[in-house]
């Protein structure tokens, strides 16, 4: 439990008219220098009461203070605030002590224990360049599979591909046309992309491609061995080129699953939404009709009788929850897919699944460099493989002018220019729309990537420092008493704030929470670096310091893996 929380919870006591979440989401830092470490406004109580907050403050934080717990040296009502100054040493010794205790395991629990989660992340398109447009899904979803890792539920990672739809049709009308084996064996997406973007420019003069294309999707439908051999070829190329891009950024996933799997269990869904007659006609196409709900008609059939992606959709749901009777269901999309997502889920409402509450829909803004707009039927599609490359040169000539020195300056660059990307599309809300700039976002000393991942790099060349001129050092006699500066103070209850942050970036769904805190923390021991002297003569000081030192990697260390960026030990 945190200060903030035993303060809340303390408060609560005194308070029965103001729920604890209020109570705790309440409590800030005093906006004065020396007026307190935690303030508790009185505002709303005073609005409730109709009593002026002075007043409010002043009987509360007498009655409080009637009743002192060990961790408060001191209450003191400021204005309309009661403000709190906690024991600094019993503060630090608490927070500090468990870090030490715990190490990597600081921050998790098992407030998920016995609860399933399953996050669907990335699922690009197959027989297309994995680009820009999947880096949110990819790097989001992959926080939350580790957040809820963290919290004790059995997390389940799902990449779910998009290897079946009118796209196939088009692609295997192109290469029956213009294609040839030897130059899609050799250059892969790239010779498919070509088709791709050729089918799109011929068919503005011959729309009678869409026809063919349409009959392609259907023969593969009806399981002609031709086109299924084609479509499987085209796959098997994709995947390649995304296991490679996956291990580069370090990302994996429990199951890949493609919307093909699905095909044989579309039937049946069909058969139910008739049964439960949810399924009118509409021009020829089958549909469920959601004006009632002011949403388009989710379309199950085309006329052709060919299935759609709500048709899929609702099959993959249905699946997933007779297979792992997931207690969340998070899949995260760009929310350009809001409204597809809502349409489909409100049909599993309609079929009578309650559980359909449970399937989230996770939207994020998109992220743009300045190579300009992506258009995959166009050709303009900025790839990942480009950016994480570009990333890394930039990176590798900051490293040439700052540190040449520096061993292994390829694998740094590699880490720092990934980890600058990353941090990038991790550190807003993340419904905000990101413009990158190379610039901003491989700077140093702003809050970025490479500011984090310097800030664990100084804190292991502290650490070593220390050992190695005072070789053998260790913590079980440190004197908390030692840090009770303002310094050393921001960062202790900065730190101690790290488990409920995770806790809050889960529940939100909002990696950015995490990212923000881990800045903040970062800031903090950078003051206390260069305020205070670590490996100093006095052995009482210096062993305080080197356990604050220790506790700050352990978080940093750990927060960056949550992001899932890499921790160098020089920069």
């Amino acid at each position: 439990m945190s200060f903030s929380e035993k303060i809340a919870e303390w408060i609560s006591g005194y308070c029965f008219d103001m729920e604890y979440a209020d109570i705790l989401a309440s409590i800030e830092a005093p906006a004065a220098a020396g007026k307190g470490d935690y303030a508790f406004p009185c505002f709303r109580l005073a609005k409730a009461r109709k009593t002026a907050p002075k007043v409010i403050a002043e009987e509360l934080a007498a009655a409080l203070g009637a009743n002192k717990p060990g961790f408060i040296d001191e209450i003191a009502p400021v204005g309309g605030y009661v403000n709190f100054f906690v024991n600094k040493a019993g503060y630090a010794r608490e927070i500090l002590g468990e870090i030490l205790e715990k190490r990597d395991a600081y921050g998790d629990s098992d407030m998920g224990a016995g609860k399933t989660v399953i996050v669907e992340y990335s699922s690009p398109n197959v027989a297309r360049h994995f680009h820009v447009g999947h880096l949110g899904t990819t790097l989001i979803g992959r926080v939350l599979y580790n957040l809820f890792k963290c919290l004790g539920y059995n997390t389940f990672g799902l990449n779910f591909l998009g290897d079946w739809g009118t796209q196939f049709g088009k692609l295997v009308t192109a290469y029956k046309r213009w294609g040839a084996e030897e130059d899609v064996r050799e250059r892969g997406i790239d010779a498919l992309t070509e088709l791709y973007v050729r089918f799109h420019a011929e068919a503005e003069k011959d729309p009678a491609l869409e026809d063919e294309a349409r009959g392609w999707m259907l023969r593969m439908q009806n399981k002609n061995a031709e086109a299924l051999g084609l479509w499987k070829w085209f796959c098997e190329l994709s995947m390649r080129e995304y296991m490679e891009t996956y291990e580069r950024l370090g990302v994996k996933f429990d199951l890949f699953r493609g919307e093909s799997y699905y095909n044989d269990k579309m039937d049946a869904v069909v058969e139910e939404l008739r049964e439960k007659n949810l399924m009118v006609q509409s021009e020829g196409a089958m549909i469920v009709d959601l004006s009632e709900y002011d949403m388009a008609p989710c379309l199950i059939l085309r006329s052709d009788g060919g299935t759609l992606y709500p048709t899929r959709d609702i099959a993959a749901a249905l699946d997933r929850y007779r297979t792992y009777h997931f207690d969340k269901c998070l899949i995260v999309t760009d929310y350009a897919q809001s409204l597809h997502f809502a349409q489909w889920r409100k049909v599993l409402f309609l079929m009578g699944y309650a559980w359909a509450d449970d399937i989230v829909h996770i939207p994020y803004g998109l992220m743009s460099f300045e190579w300009g707009k992506m258009s995959t039927r166009k050709g303009r599609v900025i790839k990942m493989t480009d950016i994480l490359d570009e990333a890394v040169k930039k990176t590798k000539q900051i490293i040439e002018e700052k540190n040449p020195e520096l061993p292994d300056k390829d694998r740094v660059a590699e880490m720092v220019g990934l980890g600058a990307v990353t941090f990038a599309q991790l550190y807003n809300n993340r419904i905000k729309d990101v413009s990158f700039s190379w610039e901003r976002y491989l700077n140093f000393d702003g809050e970025t990537g490479p500011y984090l991942q310097y800030a664990y790099v100084r804190t292991c060349g502290v650490l070593e420092k220390a050992e190695a001129v005072y070789p053998g050092y260790d913590y079980p006699e440190t004197n908390y008493a030692m840090l009770s500066d303002e310094y050393s103070f921001e960062v202790i209850r900065r730190a101690g704030e790290f488990p409920g942050k995770l806790i809050e970036a889960a529940e939100k769904y909002e990696p950015y929470i995490v990212s923000r805190h881990l800045i903040a923390l970062a800031q903090a021991f950078n003051r206390f670096y260069h305020e205070n002297p670590v490996v100093v003569e006095d052995e009482k000081l210096r062993g305080a310091r080197l356990a604050l030192t220790s506790a700050v990697k352990t978080i940093l260390g750990k927060g960056l893996g949550i992001l899932g960026i890499a921790r160098p030990e020089k920069m």
